[in-house]
């Protein structure tokens, strides 16, 4: 039995298997390169934390549950100049999770507002922290099923941990029933906490509207805005490009 096959069992019960799929290739290129046993040793324990990194980011993007895989680099941001890339930029450092703040991008619909929300996201699972992307539709009907079977708590819970939550497209629609109650509580929970971003076609000044009761909105809307980043994003659709722009596009895909 050779030395490698000892150190199997040794290595799954250390959880430390993914060793194994660079030990070889290791120890040739130590007995090549003369490599010190600290040397040989810290290379192959850089693999298997690298190894680690990659499956538990692998693991955060999964359960954040994106709806596409968007992210900065694929963000035309010429086709709208006015956007602000710097200050979108600046927020993709993942300052803002760090100390707690807010972010609403808000803006007539096709200007990229669940692009960049999204792209935001991917930035702070890789950053390491936790996030979990949902349409403000769904997520409040998921919140109006769980009074159904009792389950309300666990599912506000579901919204309320993330670091980083990302509701899309708030306002879409008129909140009815329970909706402006259950949104408020998740703004509460999240108040100083975790993060939230937000986009909305609707612009800041209506969105306590949807909340009907003024002291409701009141207190939400306090502690939404409280710090929080608003970033307007105004243009034209990319899914309906003016004409000009439309050909631009085409031009620029066949070159």
């Amino acid at each position: 039995m050779s030395p490698i096959d000892d150190l199997v069992p040794l290595l799954k019960k250390l959880r430390m298997s993914g060793v194994l799929q660079t030990l070889e290739l290791r120890t040739h290129q130590a007995v090549e390169d003369n490599l010190s046993h600290p040397e040989f040793l810290l290379r192959l324990l850089t693999d298997e934390v690298e190894r680690r990194d990659g499956k538990q980011l692998d693991q955060r993007v999964r359960r954040a549950c994106f709806e596409h895989a968007k992210t900065l680099e694929d963000f035309d941001f010429h086709f709208n100049p006015t956007i602000p890339k710097a200050k979108v930029i600046d927020l993709a450092t993942c300052g803002f999770i760090e100390k707690k703040q807010n972010v609403l991008f808000v803006g007539p619909t096709g200007v990229g507002k669940s692009h960049v929300a999204q792209a935001l996201g991917h930035r702070a699972c890789r950053a390491g922290f936790t996030a979990l992307y949902t349409s403000a539709h769904d997520m409040l009907g998921q919140l109006r099923a769980a009074r159904a079977d009792n389950s309300y708590d666990r599912r506000l819970a579901r919204y309320s941990s993330p670091e980083v939550l990302i509701i899309d497209d708030l306002g879409l629609r008129s909140l009815t029933r329970d909706e402006p109650v259950d949104l408020y509580e998740i703004i509460r929970q999240r108040y100083e906490r975790t993060s939230t971003v937000i986009t909305s076609n609707r612009d800041v000044t209506e969105l306590a509207s949807l909340f009907g009761d003024p002291l409701l909105a009141a207190a939400a809307m306090d502690r939404l805005l409280h710090g929080a980043h608003v970033i307007v994003m105004d243009g034209a659709s990319y899914r309906n490009p003016p004409p000009r722009a439309a050909r631009a596009n085409t031009k620029e895909a066949r070159s």
